[in-house]
């Protein structure tokens, strides 16, 4: 039999058996004591639910939620085509959608950095959840004459997301060490190509078989409760730096300013964050313009018709999701294995693979510009081969800060890493390709082959960028070992100076 903290008997334990109490602690399991009286019903589903809070559950939970952070904010690209044509908006003007969600979620993240440092991280994780699924159906609900309170609602959902990418890796962290860490943060990192593709996939979908595209604004957000709820219940509150047996010796903690100048100082770090923002610029305008830039190749090949009806075609959209699904799927676990294959032939692997995959990528991406004026399936395969290429590093790097960064401080790095990315990433791309598109449409004479030709000159920006995050991925290598070595010894030294 299994005791309980408040006395009780729960049924269906051995006497080797341990159940885990609310506050977290293990009680061992004790044999049958004819004093013990019998759980209450309420007792028994308790214990029966602190016996649920398994890490492999917890990062099962938290990569849902992930999966549909990522679906939320990319079923707005899914129907980017009904928006522009219901508000009648430009290129810029669609581009700002996305803009001013990163803005507000570059923003926030760091706030929720320092609260994750500090506080409970599940409870802080649910609010934000709960919030950007009831904004998000909310604005399905406004009307074309509103247009800037439909931004405004985007940029209401970027803050609530961000509490959960800030927060959410640092509990991962807190679970599992070493290659155990690796896989489950390849699979909580595999949510970001997943959820943006059945972002495209959950958007066309519902505009299809409702008829309308604001029912695609109306079911992320059920999801979106059902996966608050779930962290709420069964993701345990792990104590900072316990996976990697540090909790018991870090008894202090240092101020936000002492934890942002050692971020600043560490090289690895700001090279990898550096590194992310070049991956986000890509993926930002990627996300948001690639299937309109498809569906134009299209009316330019005349296998497809310029949108004039209330409801445009969502083909390239459903095609582009699956394919972002596949590769976000194959790039991880290739990551993953490739890593773990390299480290066996030298220490730096981690950023090396990411150099040599943000490289190849780069290349293949400047591929899809050559051939989509003649096929689209050459394009396609262009694309699977860039994305597999781009998405191989998403783990990686989440892995690589937590190497090279102390545990009390990985919230505040994740998320001013998060911060910065967005800043020179993704908050400024979808609208700059827009506004590029738009000026490059207004210096010539406008027709549909020029609107296919004047966005596919934009979105070229994108492989000089991610070349740039190949080289800082290649200055990070030079680093890692030092700055690795630097945060293993940090405890130990913290520990001398407290006795």
């Amino acid at each position: 039999m299994c005791v309980e903290s408040d006395g009780c008997e729960i049924e269906g334990c051995s006497s080797s058996d341990e159940v885990r109490t609310l506050s977290g602690s293990m009680s061992p399991g004790l044999k049958s004591n004819p004093d013990l009286h019998p759980c209450k019903p309420g007792q028994k589903f308790r214990a029966a639910l602190l016996r649920c809070r398994s890490p492999t559950a917890a990062a099962g939970i938290l990569s849902f939620g992930n999966v549909l952070n990522y679906m939320d904010r990319y079923t707005v690209a899914g129907v980017l085509l009904d928006i522009q044509r219901h508000f009648n908006v430009s290129d810029s003007g669609a581009g700002l959608l996305q803009t001013v969600f990163i803005c507000s979620f570059m923003v926030a993240a760091p706030i929720f950095g320092y609260l994750g440092d500090r506080f409970n991280r599940k409870v802080i994780l649910s609010c934000g959840i709960f919030f950007w699924s009831i904004v998000t159906l909310s604005s399905s609900f406004i009307s074309k004459e509103y247009y800037w309170l439909f931004v405004l609602s985007r940029g209401l959902v970027g803050i609530g997301e961000s509490s959960y990418s800030s927060i959410s890796p640092t509990i991962i962290g807190d679970l599992f060490t070493n290659n155990s860490r690796t896989m489950m943060l390849s699979v909580f990192y595999l949510a970001i190509p997943l959820g943006s593709g059945l972002g495209y996939i959950l958007g066309s979908s519902a505009k299809e078989a409702a008829g309308d595209w604001h029912w695609a604004l109306r079911v992320s957000p059920v999801l979106g409760i059902t996966a608050g709820t779930l962290i709420l219940l069964f993701v345990p509150e792990p104590k900072r730096g316990c996976a990697d047996q540090l909790g018991g010796r870090i008894k202090t903690r240092t101020s936000w300013f002492c934890d942002m100048k050692a971020l600043a100082k560490n090289r690895s770090y700001v090279f990898s964050s550096l590194a992310s923002a070049a991956v986000s610029f890509a993926t930002g305008a990627f996300g948001m313009w690639i299937p309109t830039y498809l569906f134009r190749a299209q009316v330019v090949q005349k296998t497809a018709e310029a949108c004039t009806q209330e409801i445009c075609s969502s083909k390239d959209s459903l095609i582009f999701g699956a394919i972002t699904c596949v590769t976000g799927l194959l790039g991880v676990v290739i990551g993953a294995a490739t890593t773990r294959l390299c480290r066996q032939k030298t220490e730096r692997a981690d950023p090396l693979v990411c150099a040599v995959s943000m490289l190849g990528s780069a290349i293949f991406i400047c591929l899809i510009f050559v051939v989509a004026k003649k096929s689209i399936v050459g394009a396609y395969v262009c694309i699977f081969i860039g994305e597999t290429l781009l998405f191989l590093n998403w783990a990686i790097t989440a892995d690589i800060l937590m190497f090279v960064v102390i545990p009390t401080r990985r919230a505040t790095a994740v998320a001013f890493q998060s911060f910065t990315s967005h800043l020179l990433g993704d908050a400024g791309s979808p609208y700059l390709i827009g506004l590029i598109s738009d000026a490059l449409q207004e210096s010539y004479a406008t027709s549909v082959l020029w609107q296919f030709l004047s966005l596919g000159y934009a979105l070229m920006l994108c492989p000089f960028v991610i070349v740039l995050g190949g080289m800082f991925f290649l200055a990070t290598a030079l680093f890692f070992l030092d700055d690795r070595e630097k945060a293993e010894k940090h405890p130990s030294q913290l520990k001398v100076l407290q006795s």
